[in-house]
């Protein structure tokens, strides 16, 4: 939902950022394997300690790094298909590292079981919402939208971090089992629409198997 609203102002901030990256010889490859690293790093470091702002911070600003690698291939004036399936895996990776993390610290140091339990439906969820589409899309359907992508996902989760970290009362419980309800809304929602389009085919159509 976000992606729609907030594309055409996120790209006047990130496009010249890509076009100067791309000027000094980098490639959006490297820029999204080196922010997945990054996030990856932070979540498996902080979250377990429970230095949940630190977490957040470090975690927000390598999530960037997905923004700024369209920018980049934007400003190459191409994309290539071996680039889009790596940034797809690194955001699973990423997002799996992130709530994986708060699940580790819930179920352990933070002593948040049904939080952990909210963290891991998010992440089985959220992973859902991402495959339908793509298994969706390699039988020829649409299964794009929902409540809750991507951009929504990590907002709701980061906030929550963020905030619990800063002594906010239930702030991290709230947020993730917001999270874990509108993420299994949306893997409904998503197979509502990969069901009407399949309707919406013709039967001959439909690719050999």
């Amino acid at each position: 939902m976000l992606n729609v609203f907030a594309r055409v102002a996120v790209n006047r901030v990130t496009d010249p950022v890509g076009r100067w990256l791309i000027g000094r010889g980098l490639t959006p490859d490297a820029v999204t394997g080196a922010g997945t690293l990054g996030s990856v790093a932070a979540s498996v470091w902080f979250l377990p300690r429970g230095e949940l702002v630190l977490a957040t911070l470090s975690i927000t600003l390598f999530v960037l790094f997905d923004l700024v690698d369209g920018a980049m291939a934007r400003a190459r004036g191409y994309g290539t298909p071996f680039g889009a399936v790596l940034d797809a895996t690194c955001d699973r990776i990423a997002d799996a590292a992130l709530l994986g993390g708060l699940a580790w610290w819930c179920l352990g140091a933070g002593e948040q079981r049904l939080v952990g339990i909210a963290a891991l439906l998010s992440l089985v969820a959220g992973q859902l919402v991402s495959y339908i589409r793509a298994r969706a899309e390699a039988e020829g359907l649409t299964a794009g939208g929902g409540l809750v992508e991507r951009a929504e996902r990590l907002i709701i989760a980061l906030l929550g971090t963020g905030l619990e970290g800063l002594g906010v009362p239930y702030a991290l419980a709230v947020a993730l089992w917001l999270l874990a309800v509108a993420s299994l809304w949306t893997v409904g929602q998503r197979m509502v629409s990969v069901y009407r389009s399949a309707r919406a085919r013709p039967a001959d159509s439909a690719p050999a198997p």
